[in-house]
């Protein structure tokens, strides 16, 4: 006989009261506050009691959608709240406008004419039901939906009940066995398709049997007993009424759920076409980079453009709620996505559903873990290094002129959590030297970096307080010196959430230029530039590596947006290409971490007829180094290189 829902509501508030912080009642002594660190755990536990969901279920599916992070009640990039990621997108969303970030061409290539496509909807006309779980989290629990988005302990109740009436539902029973729950796990993720719904349960599962504890973005700790015997009743999907999804056509790892949503390559009038470039890779030239973007758009909406044969393209988009692929460009073929058409022709572009700061952004663990594992297939299929120099931000494309530096996009910013997301890919970026090292890798503690951002909402308005993978960057060891220069910006540098100029990243390197107490400065777009790195809580740790230097005899090198060919290189059916230095210079004395040496290439491909595509490569050759926020290129002909240690 199944129960009332406004019986365990009554009872969940009862419970949840001293979580909560409410009064005892007038006439009763009052018990002792629990600890402070512990009320979370607690609430889990108060939160399983009541619905019948089993502890660790409750822990497992949380860890994936939040790590048990409550983010101070802000919303995740898809209209998520707390613990237990209960969706209001619609509530989240409201009145806000498009996140402009960049005015850049997708393609970036000079022998074209650029494209300047319009953006894409934030939130669909209808929303699905994967996000708005919140308003029926409030039905099942009599809770209102301000307490289940701005508190911890009724967010976790929220997800308890949305756990028990999808068991119900099922027709099973509210068993204490985790292993019964693999079906309302499968349905918890919202997912549409049933290969969607068995990844994600798949990962929970994962989850509880490996166990964990960590302090969370609250101070509270959390732990969740490691049960490596749980092999839960996968059958139960089956009776789940999901649609079957194919995989089939897609490069995706085993371990995702994949579908092919194809991008048109398609003629249409004039002699355009779109939405990308046919190739031949890795044959013709090698995939060196990946790159990683947000949408800045609904997950429907986004789809439909990419779809869209006038649009631009990439090759991935991933979904924030469950993790799930769609593959739109194969990996042979080049896509339109990062704005400089030296990096297209040789990267995957990966594109994460939701805003890079409206509203105040934070990326789902599923998200995390399923771009990890695409990341990872996709390192070993083509021999993609696995570091900041290869698996890099659309914020660290070089624009490919000086006229095209102030347009460049800035996503996915600085609350993209580099750290944990090379720990998914099995690189943390430890150190690899000694402390007085001649390079550091840039490194702070996510949770606890908070540098103040402007401007994520409301144009110099402060930004929620959250934490950061990124750095700032000062003229001299003093927070209250300027903010470091881009001269390629041409303006002044504030810390507005788009303004790139004085920021580094976690897992970008750099050559120290000088340390000063708790103060270390690195070469940095030409200038010696200060970050606070204190030895109690260091924002970089050392490392050593390979640097450039300009060679004895040069005062200063140009830097380059791209590794272009020399003019000789080109064959007579085929443009040559301007190779256009920066408006930045490399000093004398002045060092910078190197990445690969490499030829001069491009890719002509400027017709829909493959006949006439060409891929060129000449004899100059060229180090990638982390120049500024955004990586460069340097003639290797004009440069120095050595090892710091």
């Amino acid at each position: 006989m199944r129960r009332s829902p406004v019986v365990p509501a009554l009872a969940a508030v009862a419970v949840l009261l001293p979580l909560l912080g409410a009064a005892p009642s007038a006439g009763r002594p009052s018990a002792p506050p629990p600890a402070q660190e512990d009320r979370l755990q607690r609430a889990f536990a108060a939160a399983s009691a009541e619905y019948h969901v089993p502890q660790s279920v409750l822990l497992g599916v949380s860890y994936l959608q939040s790590r048990w992070d409550a983010h101070a009640g802000a919303p995740s990039v898809t209209g998520g709240y707390g613990p237990l990621h209960l969706t209001d997108a619609r509530t989240a969303l409201a009145g806000a406008s498009h996140h402009s970030e960049g005015t850049e061409d997708p393609r970036g290539d000079d022998a074209r004419a650029p494209l300047h496509p319009a953006a894409p909807a934030r939130q669909p006309a209808d929303l699905p039901a994967r996000l708005s779980t919140l308003p029926r989290a409030a039905e099942l629990t009599g809770l209102s939906p301000e307490a289940l988005r701005t508190d911890a302990a009724a967010n976790v109740s929220g997800g308890a009940a949305l756990l028990a009436a999808a068991q119900r539902d099922l027709g099973e029973p509210l068993s204490a066995d985790p292993a019964d729950w693999y079906g309302a796990v499968a349905r918890f993720s919202g997912a549409e398709d049933s290969a969607t719904a068995a990844a994600y349960a798949n990962d929970v599962f994962e989850v509880i049997r490996a166990g964990g504890r960590r302090t969370t973005d609250a101070g509270q700790r959390v732990a969740l007993a490691a049960r490596p015997d749980v092999e839960p009743d996968v059958s139960q999907l089956a009776r789940a009424g999901l649609r079957a999804a194919s995989a089939a056509g897609t490069e995706c790892p085993k371990s995702v759920s994949c579908e092919w949503l194809p991008a048109p390559y398609e003629e249409f009038g004039d002699g355009d076409y779109g939405n990308h470039d046919l190739g031949n890779r890795p044959a013709a030239q090698r995939i060196r980079y990946i790159v990683v973007h947000d949408t800045e758009g609904a997950w429907n909406g986004v789809l439909d453009m990419v779809q869209d044969p006038t649009y631009v393209s990439w090759n991935y988009t991933l979904r924030s709620t469950d993790g799930h692929i769609a593959q739109h460009v194969k990996a042979k073929d080049v896509a339109w996505h990062a704005g400089n058409w030296y990096v297209n022709a040789k990267s995957v572009g990966l594109e994460h559903e939701g805003f890079l700061a409206e509203p105040d952004a934070w990326y789902t663990e599923a998200m995390y873990r399923s771009s990890a594992r695409l990341v990872k297939y996709l390192s070993k299929k083509y021999d993609i290094p696995l570091d900041r120099q290869h698996v890099i931000g659309h914020d660290n494309v070089p624009g490919t002129t000086t006229a095209t530096i102030p347009g460049m996009h800035t996503d996915p910013g600085p609350y993209w959590d580099w750290r944990h997301y090379f720990e998914l890919l099995g690189r943390p970026f430890e150190p690899t030297a000694a402390k007085r090292s001649g390079v550091v890798t840039i490194r702070p503690d996510y949770a606890a970096n908070r540098p103040e951002y402007t401007g994520c909402e409301t144009r110099g308005e402060p930004c929620a307080t959250h934490g950061s993978s990124a750095v700032r960057l000062y003229s001299d060891h003093d927070v209250n010196a300027p903010l470091i220069r881009d001269v390629g910006l041409g303006t002044t540098p504030t810390t507005g959430v788009n303004d790139l100029s004085s920021r580094v990243s976690t897992g970008q390197q750099y050559a120290v230029a000088d340390r000063w107490g708790d103060w270390t400065a690195i070469w940095y777009l030409g200038q010696k530039a200060w970050f606070h790195n204190p030895r109690k809580s260091p924002a970089a740790v050392p490392a050593s590596g390979r640097v450039i230097t300009p060679k004895e005899g040069l005062e200063s090198v140009p830097v380059y947006g791209r590794a272009y060919p020399e003019k000789a290189a080109y064959p007579a059916d085929v443009p040559a290409q301007a190779v256009s230095p920066l408006p930045y210079r490399m000093l004398a004395g002045q060092k910078y971490v190197a990445g690969e040496k490499v030829p001069g290439e491009y890719y002509y491909a400027v017709t829909f007829d493959e006949a006439s595509h060409r891929v060129v490569v000449g004899e100059d050759l060229y180090y990638e180094i982390q120049y500024g926020h955004r990586v460069a290129y340097v003639r290797a002909a004009d440069v120095t290189l050595s090892t710091e240690r």
